[in-house]
């Protein structure tokens, strides 16, 4: 299975995503393929997603010829993402197509680079538009974002989601990039959550950017750097 447990966090090692994670961190890729490339990633991180995070049964089928057995994935009607705008957009583009029935939400987050961190490393967060779908409790929600650095933003969204929805069977974050002290404030905060990503990486810089990381996912993704 290419999802392996690294401390708190669960990194997806399938050898495809970690080929996209690189032409991503890339300097040189631009925005049309940038785009794409988030697009390519979220879609083999569902896949990744059915194989290690949902069942399957086993159903009786009738063939042209003859029955035989056949196996089926659980639980594909029951599945939410949500949306962390705007970087995730193209993110969640690929998540759906290994999850094309999805019901889907979004969340206007962000930090204010101005304010800068405090002495804990968070960031002031301001939440401006929240639709999300109801929750049920057999649902498998996947909240994505690109990047998850110092886990202010995903605390945030996190809060909204937790605190007016029924409690799913499954919730877990996706990112393409996770920093150590996002990875742990976000476990701290909501230790049954499962914390997916593409990759750790090594530290924040003093403007709690991700390093190596790959920039600013937003700003590439739609040009507005």
């Amino acid at each position: 299975m290419a999802i392996e447990q690294r401390g708190d966090a669960s990194v997806v090692t399938h050898a495809l995503a970690q080929d996209e994670l690189s032409k991503l961190r890339d300097v040189g890729t631009e925005q049309v393929e940038f785009r794409k490339g988030l697009v390519r990633l979220g879609r083999l991180c569902g896949y990744e997603i059915v194989d290690g995070r949902m069942e399957t049964e086993y159903i009786e089928i009738e063939t042209p010829l003859t029955t035989t057995m056949g196996e089926r994935v659980k639980g594909l009607d029951d599945v939410v993402i949500i949306n962390v705008l705007r970087a995730a957009t193209p993110f969640v583009e690929g998540l759906l197509k290994a999850f094309p029935r999805a019901r889907q939400g979004v969340i206007s987050a962000s930090r204010d680079e101005e304010a800068g961190m405090d002495t804990d490393g968070e960031f002031p967060i301001s939440v401006d538009y929240v639709k999300l779908p109801e929750i049920r409790p057999d649902d498998t929600v996947i909240v994505a974002d690109p990047m998850l650095a110092t886990g202010s933003t995903m605390c945030a969204v996190l809060e909204h989601i937790t605190g007016t929805q029924t409690e799913p069977e499954t919730l877990l974050t996706l990112s393409a990039v996770a920093a150590p002290p996002g990875i742990v404030r976000v476990s701290n905060a909501f230790p049954d959550i499962d914390v997916l990503t593409v990759a750790i990486d090594e530290e924040l810089d003093d403007d709690g950017f991700i390093v190596p990381g790959l920039g600013d996912a937003g700003d590439r993704a739609f040009r507005t750097d």
